[in-house]
């Protein structure tokens, strides 16, 4: 018995019998060459008749009372499309000729003044020239919607919309085509997914329209691609100009995600759509990623983008610093970290006994003198530690700074129910899970956080002070040139349990403290109780890291339109830098003392815009080599035509393919099994100098000794490929008992450096 034919016997046995209960949305995928007719809507539509049909000549009447029916038909994600079934209408589904698998829908969560500088993005230079900006290069952000309105997103100066668009602007609930410019040319809605899920969406608070109430779209999208906002800032934190990666990108926005969440469903239906309207690049700061690529939506999806000429970048996650945690792995998919700029908010927290801490804060207003400090046992009852709802004693806490320890509860929360019991000042203290990891929050009170090691010494102060505990809070506002990028502690971590022939996540980007556009309707601490409103916003996750690699996605869209999205991913990569301002290796936040971080957590580096305009090499792979790698993980070909929209047959068993072949411009190597000796291959496309010859440069990494053939590669033209072997040979000489080592690999030819890192397993 079959994977999908064992899920349907399971389905049957565990379903309930309520018909009404048991109806659900699935994604269903047929087989197209079964089709009886050339139109593949008229053929979905008669497939769910039928269904319905059978229902009634069985006369059974729960089965009939609850039709099934079709939310999305799918044209380029998927071959197939999703309806609302219940178990007996899926089984009888699954009978009938092209059925191939279905798989149940389910939600999946949501995962810049300074940047440009920071990335080295100057005005009238490089790849902000006026000839890159100027070509019509459209970013599609598939997110929670869009505020229109808002300044980041006004056409003034734009030309008309790109004939090559051939989207929409949907009308809905204070949303209507009007809104809809030069620049935001399109902005759809979907959610019969969700509403399948969790029933009629409650429009308190929100919108039944791409009409963005949360923020979160609102912030990728002037990430990505904002206008030019000259004196932006959050209450005059960040000041300067706020603008996206490719400000004069147009967008479209998609909205997929509600209150509860998103829906693979309206996803899939979302990414097909923004490839038939024409977009050049996706954005998906949203969760996904956590299985076999012929059972991801996203990922089988983002490989229909892929294969017609889309970028798709996508966040790795906010679950680290633990390993195996990175998500959106397929390879066709660019996977983004998050890592922090060398722009800080300082704040910090003198004690009573002349002990002064260093931390992060938003407040502008004034410092806070020394007053009484209260925690825990001294500010209220049970979880008083971590300040929830109810547990702060108002007679024990007014006036008084209360330290609150991270957990249970939001950040804002807690500083939330500080103001509600009195106190005038909150000290967030991090836990030793969240280690020194330092947030930038728009607290309702004057707030600062700090990390754990200064929590710990707080706590024992007040435990041990023979004085009543006093501390004052010093606010210092927006600070430049500390130690960066550093990788944040949040961001996912590889290496992936689905995906251990590839290193991911593919980068880091920006990701901590990002100040891009808000909605007025959301306050920046997203808390119902506050009043504030902010045209801007100062908020952090590798769903702020990944709009910016998209808006430089789209920059080396322009200035190189017949690259393909490989070569775009290959030279962000190759060209991706790993020593900080200090000249030292980027360090991980997630990490005791702040040690050194490695490819599992930054994977390639870090963006580097300018240098990734001219890279020297790329590694390209076309869509057919992404299905060979499929067939090198033993996937049938069944499996892989799920995810190629089609009939495909793997090569036959007298070709030789390994997973470590695919022209990926990383090395992940696996010494398992007591492997000794792993050679690999490579091919390289000269889109540099026509005439060049390069060497190669090795950093061994510990107990490998790598060694590559031919050692100089000579090109004579430009678009010339060359390919080389790799070895990796076990030197009995490892250093530790680590599980992992890493190195590199270089090819260095005048100003070009082509870097691709090397992770091995040994475990």
């Amino acid at each position: 018995m079959g994977i999908t034919e064992l899920w349907l016997l399971l389905s049957i046995m565990l379903a309930t019998s309520a018909a009404a209960v048991d109806q659900q949305s699935y994604i269903i995928h047929m087989d197209t060459t079964k089709m009886a007719t050339t139109n593949p809507q008229q053929w979905y539509t008669s497939i769910i008749d039928t269904v319905n049909q059978l229902s009634s000549i069985n006369d059974d009447q729960n089965e009939a009372s609850n039709a099934a029916e079709i939310l999305y038909i799918y044209k380029t994600a998927i071959s197939g499309f999703s309806a609302k079934l219940s178990t007996r209408k899926l089984l009888s589904l699954s009978k009938l000729p092209g059925f191939l698998s279905a798989t149940p829908d389910k939600l999946l969560q949501l995962h810049t003044t300074h940047t440009p500088k920071f990335l080295g993005l100057q005005r009238g230079h490089g790849l902000w020239n006026a000839s890159y900006l100027a070509s019509d290069i459209i970013i599609g952000v598939i997110d929670t919607g869009i505020w229109p309105e808002h300044i980041s997103f006004q056409d003034k100066g734009l030309s008309p919309v790109p004939k090559k668009w051939k989207g929409t602007c949907q009308a809905g609930p204070k949303f209507s085509r009007s809104n809809c410019n030069n620049k935001l040319i399109g902005a759809r809605a979907y959610i019969k997914g969700y509403e399948t899920i969790l029933g009629r969406l409650n429009t308190t608070g929100t919108f039944r329209s791409a009409r963005d109430s949360d923020g979160h779209g609102t912030h990728t999208a002037s990430t990505a691609a904002g206008n030019i906002v000259y004196k932006a800032s959050l209450y005059n934190q960040g000041m300067g100009a706020a603008t996206g990666m490719r400000f004069t990108s147009r967008i479209a926005a998609y909205k997929v995600c509600w209150p509860e969440g998103c829906a693979s469903t309206d996803i899939l239906a979302a990414i097909d759509r923004a490839v038939v309207d024409g977009v050049d690049v996706l954005s998906l700061s949203l969760g996904g990623g956590d299985g076999f690529f012929y059972q991801d939506e996203i990922a089988i999806a983002a490989f229909g983008a892929v294969r017609n000429g889309v970028f798709v970048s996508c966040s790795a996650g906010n679950s680290g610093p633990f390993m195996s945690t990175v998500g959106n792995v397929a390879p066709w998919i660019m996977t983004v970290a998050a890592s922090y700029t060398d722009r800080t908010f300082a704040g910090s927290v003198k004690l009573g006994n002349g002990q002064i801490f260093e931390g992060s804060s938003l407040h502008s207003g004034n410092s806070i003198g020394q007053l009484p400090l209260v925690y825990n046992k001294t500010a209220g009852g049970e979880e008083a530690n971590v300040c929830t709802a109810g547990s702060l004693v108002p007679s024990m806490v007014k006036g008084k700074i209360v330290v609150c320890e991270r957990g249970t509860n939001s950040r804002f929360e807690k500083g939330e129910q500080v103001k509600l019991a009195g106190g005038v000042g909150m000290i967030l203290i991090n836990t030793q899970l969240e280690g020194e990891e330092l947030f930038a929050d728009s607290h309702v009170l004057p707030a600062v956080n700090l990390g754990a090691s200064a929590g710990k010494a707080i706590t024992n102060y007040i435990a041990s002070s023979k004085q009543p505990p006093k501390a004052s809070i010093l606010f210092e506002g927006t600070r430049y040139g500390s130690r960066a990028p550093r990788m944040a502690a949040f961001s996912s971590r590889g290496p992936s349990f689905f995906e251990p022939y590839v290193i991911k996540p593919d980068i880091t980007a920006p990701g901590v403290n990002i100040l891009a556009a808000w909605p007025p309707v959301v306050s920046p601490s997203e808390l119902k109780s506050d009043e504030r409103r902010v045209l801007f916003n100062i908020i952090s996750g590798t769903s702020m890291s990944c709009p910016h690699v998209s808006g430089i996605a789209a920059l080396l869209k322009s200035a190189h339109k017949n690259w393909s999205p490989a070569a775009i991913k290959s030279a962000l990569m190759t060209t991706a830098y790993v020593t900080d301002n200090k000249r030292s290796v980027i360090s991980d936040v997630g990490r005791p003392s702040g040690g050194p971080a490695d490819p599992y957590a930054f994977g390639s580096g870090h963006v580097d815009p300018e240098k990734a305009v001219d890279p020297g090499l790329v590694y390209d792979i076309a869509p057919q080599d992404y299905l060979n790698y499929l067939c090198s993980l033993n996937y049938t070909s069944k499996q892989v035509g799920l995810v190629s929209r089609g009939n495909f047959s793997c090569p036959s068993k007298g070709t030789v393919l390994q997973p470590g072949d695919l022209n990926y411009p990383s090395f992940s190597v696996s010494m398992k099994n007591r492997a000794k000796n792993v050679t690999l291959k490579r091919t390289v496309t000269n889109v540099g100098t026509p005439t060049s010859d390069y060497t190669v440069k090795i950093n061994n990494p510990s107990g490998i000794a790598v060694s590559v053939k031919p050692k100089k590669l000579s090109f004579r033209r430009s678009g010339q490929k060359l390919s080389y072997q790799v070895s990796f040979v076990a030197s009995g000489k490892r250093e530790g008992l680590s599980d992992f080592s890493f190195g590199s690999l270089v090819w260095v030819s005048g100003k070009y450096s082509v870097r691709s890192p090397i992770a091995v397993n040994w475990e």
